[in-house]
């Protein structure tokens, strides 16, 4: 299998770049994720369904879709998605999915108003640096629940978490789940799957 696209993922870019990569990606992500193993969006949905029984989830960093398939799999059925790349979005299009689509800005707004929002492998990566968590949280109604993944890449800076426990060291949002396994098992990644409830 080739790895090419997800060797390059954490590579250093503009927002601009960003959404470059994720427009060539769009075409063969699918099928290089089943190849790899991708588990993730389907740990974040189960461990979201647990919390959460929200009318309408955000699916930030959408992507192709798999993300928005494992949501409504897990029970969910009406999904927002967004995401940098048009054409990764013309792709979720396809899956008929979503409720809506949209495509995000270099700095992205972030429409309020969620009970839940899921952010599957997007955050801490150079698709969406930590400061994104921020206004994710402040766009979820309060009790509101986010879900997000970081992979073994991610957990070593720390940068990655600690824009979290600020969250949780004030009293803003408490940490409802957190679970280690699988992510791209056939590339040896794994991931801590989370689940944060705002106070």
């Amino acid at each position: 299998m080739s790895n090419f696209f997800f060797d390059r993922a954490y590579a250093a870019r503009t927002a601009d770049e960003t959404r470059a990569f994720r427009d060539a990606w769009a075409a063969t992500f699918d099928t290089e994720a089943a190849a790899a193993g991708y588990a993730t969006p389907v740990r974040c949905a189960a461990a979201l369904a647990r919390f959460s029984h929200a009318s309408t989830v955000l699916d930030f960093g959408c992507g192709t879709g798999l993300s928005g398939a494992a949501l409504k799999q897990a029970g969910f059925a009406c999904i927002d998605g967004a995401d940098l790349s048009p054409d990764m979005l013309a792709r979720a299009a396809d899956k008929q999915i979503y409720r809506s689509l949209t495509q995000l800005d270099s700095e992205p707004h972030i429409s309020g108003g969620y009970d839940a929002i899921a952010a599957v492998d997007i955050i801490g990566s150079s698709a969406a640096p930590m400061a994104v968590f921020d206004r994710l949280l402040r766009a979820l109604n309060r009790g509101g629940k986010l879900v997000f993944s970081l992979d073994d890449r991610a957990l070593a800076d720390p940068v990655s978490i600690s824009g979290m426990n600020e969250w949780l060291d004030c009293g803003a949002a408490r940490l409802l789940f957190v679970e280690y396994g699988d992510h791209l098992p056939e590339l040896q990644v794994k991931a801590n799957v989370y689940v944060i409830e705002k106070a």
